[in-house]
């Protein structure tokens, strides 16, 4: 599994990762993390607010910071 946070480096940005990692440890998954800095590489993925969450390529959240439980969910989808 891949998860890529997509901002600038934010405080928000920052929380969603630490975010993920925690869910992701929850889990006891392995998976890989990019945080994905690039404006240009950010609107490839048509996002347009941050931070953004992108697993296994598919963008779930755009312009908030999801909690633990939420990224839980999304992940075991």
């Amino acid at each position: 599994m891949k998860i890529q946070i997509l901002g600038p480096g934010c405080p928000k940005c920052e929380l969603l990762a630490k975010h993920a990692k925690e869910a992701v440890d929850a889990l006891g998954l392995s998976c890989e993390f990019e945080k994905v800095t690039d404006i240009q590489e950010i609107m490839n993925f048509g996002v347009m607010m941050t931070p953004g969450l992108v697993i296994d390529g598919n963008v779930k959240s755009v312009g908030k910071v999801l909690t633990t439980e939420k990224i839980k969910e999304l992940i075991s989808q």
